[in-house]
Order: structure tokens, then C-alpha cells, then sequence
């Protein structure tokens, strides 16, 4: 949908300013220009032709985080996001797009193993230094203006993706349910325990469990105004799911929860592949959803004490109303003291590859947010976001605090049998508190 044909959402905003209140990129800058009101204007003025498409619209309308927050503050509820994505989207159309998210949207994400394949070589350049040299020459910059820098945000990547070291396929479990395992890209090739953990707790409530060879679900491009390429990965997901019969599809990533819930949005009423996206839709569950019924949990072991707090993922707070599950689950926990993170639902500043344009930017959001877990004197934070756990874990480092950022799936499986723990989680319950 173009912008013009918002023109009536876009006046809906009355220029109160309350999203200047919930606006990290807003409370990082002061700019107007930042903040939700400031990106409507932008947007009208677009409309009211008083500006012009050109390339100096890039960076207001790609420095959001599209976190929804100013939403979730806004008295007529204008769904800016939304928006800026309509926005983007045109302005790919009328300024052009990069050659490199074609490659990225259309040649790479679409296809799980090519992806793999990429993470591999990516890691080897990690540990080898090659990424170094690469950066210091500018060959970077093609990946992002700041991607040079990013970079430094994964250490290392781990040897194996997770569909490396557990092909898709079929597997048994304890429980009723059939389930489908939907391996998102980020937990697939940057947080394997993660799905490991997952994997472990699926078997403990399913009776079928199939590891699905799923792609990208599309999120990626949909944030970056990409459309097409977005309604691509979802055709070729919704292929692989159709002829199945699964009870629930589940993911361990709420940015794809999230996003696979919206299937629907991306074809018209009309067509035939917005009926069976419903029918998908209305069976995905987040693993957040799905853990209370992992219970019971055995008694917690004596002596240790473990901190907790919880970030949420601005896909789960706001994208699912996925609030009181995870803190249930964490009060439950044996041996684990919950509290409450201030300002838990603010976004971290991660946003998929937020940082590789915004470097310094996404630092500052991060700053707030590590602010926030230092009050709380926590040692252990949780969360359900493959990109919130890179971006936070890098932050945690950066600080030297005596933290461990884990995916709430491993902290659950270190607290249940006949589940494996992952290693930063075992490492958390059998260190001293600092």
C-alpha cells in the first residue's frame, strides 16, 4: 500500500508528543526527526508533495528501530511502524533498492543451506583475522556504512549451526502433541544451545517433533521495505507447511513468531494463499507460550542462588502481548530469584542489523538498557530474541559485568530433566554470585 493511500491514518496523529516519552532513538538523540510525530510529518509532507522522493529521506526513515513503542503510547494508536514500512518500501521503488539485499533477499535467506554455508565462511573470517584486514581495507562497508565496526558484536560464531548438528527430519517424543519446529535463521546459525534446549523441551511435551528445513521467515526484508521478496519466503514456508499436519508450529525466535502470526497481512483477502496462511497462522506458538507446559520442574539443587531479570523482545511484548508467561515461568524456577527489569519492554537497540547503519546509535539504546540491568543486580538476563542475546551479551562484555545473557528456553532446560542444560547456563547456576 503506498503512503497515499494512508493519507487518513497519517492524520489521525494529533502531534501530542507522547511518543516522544517510549522513543529510545528519540531519548538517545532529541532530534524531532527521530521521534514518531516528526516521522508522520515527514510522511504527510511526502504526500502534500512539499518534499520530494530522493535519498536524503534514507536516513529518517531507516534509523527506526520499528520497535512499536511509540504505538503502545499513542491516544489514536497511529501505527507508525507500519508506516515507515509502507514508506520504505516506496522509497526502494522510486530511489532504488541495493544490490547487496537483492543478493541478501532473493539469492541467500530464501535457501537454509546457502545461508548455512554463509555463516560458515563468515565464522571462519571471524577466527581467522580475514574480517580485519577486510574491514580495514572498506570491503565492509558494502554490508553497511558502520558494518566494519558491527562486526565486533559477534565475537565468534559457533562451529556448527544448529541444522548441522540436528538434520531436519522427524523425531519422538513423551508428550501428545505433533509439533513442527520452525529453526529461525538467527537461532539456527548464532545461538545453536538455544535450540538445542528447545529441541529437548519439544521432545518433552510432543509426541512428533519434526525439525523443519524451513527458510528466512521474511522478516528481515519486510523491515527493510522489501515486500516481494518477504511474500517469497512466506509462499515457500507456507509450501513446506501445508502438507502437514501439525497440532502447533513452534519457534524459539519471537521476531519469527511474530512475523510467521502475520502471514496472513502479506496477501489479499482474495487470494487463495491468504486463507492458507490463516490456517498456519492461528497454529504458531512461541516457545514462550509453550514452556508452562513443560512443567513439572524438579526441586532446584542446594547452595547457589541465580538473580534473574527479563528483556523483553519488542516482537513478544508488542508484537504478541506476550508479557506474563515468561515472568510466571521465571518465578517458578527453583533456585532462582526473579526481578523486575525497569524499563523491560524498551528495545535494546539490536533490531536485527540495526547496528550495521546505526552503530553508535544502537549503543546508545543499549547503554540505557544495560543502565537498567546494573539496577537490578541481577547476574542472569533473560530473553526470547536471537539479535536481543548478540546484542545484549556484546554489551554485558563491553561493560565487564558479571552477567550472562541466555535464551529463556536453555535456562529452562537447565532447570528440567531429561532436557541437557547448555554450557552458559550450567556455568550460571554453578558459579558464585558477584
Amino acid at each position: 500500500m503506498s503512503i497515499e493511500q494512508q493519507y487518513d491514518e497519517i492524520s489521525r496523529c494529533n502531534r501530542c508528543g507522547f511518543c516522544q516519552v517510549a522513543c529510545p532513538i528519540f531519548r538517545a538523540t532529541g532530534h524531532e526527526a527521530g521521534v514518531a510525530r516528526g516521522r508522520v510529518a515527514l510522511l504527510r509532507a511526502l504526500i502534500e508533495k512539499r518534499i520530494g522522493w530522493d535519498e536524503e529521506l534514507k536516513e529518517p526513515l531507516f534509523n527506526c528501530l520499528l520497535c512499536g513503542a511509540c504505538t503502545a503510547n499513542c491516544f489514536p494508536g497511529v501505527a507508525t511502524a507500519d508506516l515507515v514500512v509502507d514508506a520504505r518500501t516506496e522509497y526502494l521503488e522510486r530511489v532504488g533498492r541495493e544490490k547487496l539485499h537483492r543478493l541478501l533477499f532473493n539469492h541467500l535467506l530464501p535457501y537454509p543451506k546457502r545461508l548455512r554455508w554463509a555463516a560458515r565462511a563468515a565464522g571462519l573470517s571471524l577466527k581467522s583475522g580475514l574480517s580485519n584486514v577486510a574491514g580495514a581495507l572498506g570491503l565492509l562497508r558494502a554490508f553497511g556504512r558502520d558494518f566494519p565496526r558491527a562486526q565486533r558484536i559477534v565475537k565468534r560464531l559457533p562451529d556448527q549451526a544448529f541444522r548441522d548438528r540436528v538434520p531436519p527430519g522427524v523425531l519422538a517424543g513423551q508428550g501428545e502433541l505433533r509439533i513442527g519446529y520452525f529453526v529461525g535463521c538467527g537461532i539456527d546459525a548464532l545461538c545453536p544451545d538455544a535450540a538445542q534446549a528447545t529441541l529437548g523441551i519439544l521432545r518433552a511435551v510432543g509426541r512428533t517433533v519434526e525439525v523443519l528445513e524451513n527458510c528466512c521467515c521474511g522478516l528481515p526484508a519486510m523491515t527493510y521495505g522489501d515486500r516481494a521478496a518477504a511474500r517469497t519466503m512466506a509462499e515457500k514456508n507456507l509450501a513446506l507447511l501445508e502438507p502437514r499436519h501439525f497440532d502447533v508450529i513452534v519457534t524459539d525466535c519471537s521476531s519469527c513468531a511474530s512475523f510467521l502470526k502475520k502471514y496472513p497481512a502479506l496477501f489479499d483477502e482474495a487470494d487463495p494463499r491468504h486463507q492458507a496462511a490463516e490456517v498456519q497462522a492461528a497454529r504458531v506458538r512461541d516457545i514462550v507460550e509453550l514452556l508452562p507446559q513443560a512443567a513439572p520442574l524438579p526441586h532446584g539443587e542446594a547452595g547457589e542462588k541465580v538473580i534473574a531479570t527479563y528483556h523483553d523482545p519488542c516482537h513478544a511484548v508488542r508484537g504478541q502481548k506476550l508479557v506474563r508467561q515468561p515472568r510466571d515461568l521465571l518465578r517458578s524456577l527453583p533456585g532462582i530469584e526473579y526481578r523486575e527489569l525497569p524499563e523491560a519492554d524498551w528495545c535494546c537497540g539490536g533490531a536485527g542489523s540495526y547496528a550495521a547503519y546505526h552503530y553508535d546509535l544502537s549503543l546508545e539504546v543499549l547503554d540505557r538498557k544495560l543502565d537498567n540491568v546494573e539496577r537490578t543486580g541481577a547476574n542472569l538476563l533473560v530473553t526470547s530474541c536471537p539479535a536481543c542475546i548478540i546484542h545484549l551479551s556484546f554489551g554485558v562484555h563491553r561493560r565487564g559485568l558479571p552477567v550472562r545473557v541466555c535464551h529463556i528456553a536453555e535456562l529452562t532446560a537447565a532447570s528440567a530433566e531429561p532436557v541437557a542444560a547448555c554450557d552458559r547456563c550450567s556455568a550460571i547456576r554453578n558459579r558464585p554470585n558477584s
